[in-house]
């Protein structure tokens, strides 16, 4: 990526390595923002009608010379075949890419899977996920779909 800082204030920010960053909900000008850190490709995982969605984010995003790929992820329906497309799409763009959701636990819970995949421990894997959101030890019932997903 590039000598510019990275956007922080955005969302539950987190950056996983030198070409991938995460966060929750993504404004109008943060797109210029990513853009100066290096991000060529956008993977958005929240649904286009959630009211903090960010409107024409693909037009905005492609508009400024970033890749976009929207995989729609229901909140209370995630599924395996949803990390999978997740793992396809940075499987295949090599460049820097940053992966959103609202508020970034989509994402997070995604990334503890795809870790797990990838040979990291347990312990460390559940410890990333953590510092965003962890499901796994909530007992919201709205966290039941992750904890299903999660522990397949």
């Amino acid at each position: 990526m590039s000598e510019a800082p990275d956007p922080s204030d955005i969302r539950n920010w987190q950056r996983r390595d030198e070409r991938v960053t995460t966060s929750g909900k993504l404004e109008a000008n943060d797109v210029d923002r990513l853009a100066a850190i290096g991000v060529r490709h956008v993977v958005n995982l929240a649904l286009d009608d959630h009211p903090e969605a960010l409107a024409d984010e693909r037009a905005l995003l492609e508009g400024s010379g970033i890749e976009y790929t929207h995989i729609p992820v229901p909140f209370d329906a995630p599924t395996r075949s949803h990390v999978n497309e997740l793992r396809a799409v940075l499987d295949r763009v090599q460049s820097p890419v940053h992966v959103h959701c609202i508020m970034n636990y989509r994402v997070a819970a995604f990334f503890y899977l795809l870790d797990l995949d990838n040979g990291v421990s347990e312990h460390e894997a559940q410890a990333r996920m953590a510092e965003i959101w962890n499901p796994l030890e909530s007992d919201d019932p709205r966290t039941l779909p992750w904890q299903k997903l999660l522990s397949q």
